[in-house]
This record gives C-alpha cells, sequence and structure tokens, in this order.
C-alpha cells in the first residue's frame, strides 16, 4: 500500500495499460542514469499489480510521465500529467505532498 508523501516509481505500468508493446530507452537519458533522489525524498518501488489494487481500492494517485513531449504525444496512460525529465526540477513545485505520486 503507497503512503501519502510517497513517490512510487513505476516502469512497467506504461507497457501494461497501453495496447503495443513500449521499451523504455535508457540511451535517450544518458545524464540521469547516476542520479539519485534528494535525501528528504521518499521513494517507493511499486509493482504494476500492486498499483492496480491500490487504484481498484479507491486510490487516486498523481501520475506523472517523465518521458519526452515527443514520447507523450505518442502515447502516455490517461490523466497522466506530463513532466520531462530534462525540466523536471521545474515541475517539483507542483507536485502535492499528501497525494501519493506516481513517475514513470
Amino acid at each position: 500500500m503507497l503512503l501519502k508523501g510517497t513517490m512510487a516509481v513505476v516502469s512497467a505500468l506504461f507497457a501494461i495499460l497501453t495496447p503495443w508493446p513500449i521499451q523504455a530507452d535508457p540511451a535517450k537519458y544518458p545524464e540521469f542514469a547516476q542520479q539519485k533522489p534528494a535525501e528528504n525524498v521518499k521513494l517507493q518501488f511499486i509493482s504494476v499489480d500492486d498499483l492496480v489494487a491500490d487504484i481498484k481500492k479507491g486510490a487516486k494517485p498523481l501520475i506523472i510521465d517523465v518521458r519526452s513531449a515527443e514520447e507523450f504525444n505518442e502515447a502516455h496512460i490517461l490523466g497522466a500529467r506530463l513532466a520531462p525529465l530534462a525540466q523536471f526540477r521545474d515541475h517539483i513545485k507542483t507536485i502535492p505532498r499528501d497525494r501519493v505520486t506516481i513517475l514513470y
């Protein structure tokens, strides 16, 4: 179960919720591969099955797509907010701290 104020990372969620196979290309984001989250950021990795179960129980997480605008425009999870990884710092202040946030 996800706790408020937690940022969860779901990598496979998008692949399951889209009708065609999509693979992330880490070569597109080499500048982020070695970065670590800030000390005050609590990360929790969650499986797609657990996330779906939480949503079915009534959870309403904020879902943020950190891919490029081009990738977002190709396909994205309905209701997801775009915050490309390259500009993610600009979006941090808009993320509510009292709501579970899913990054993919």
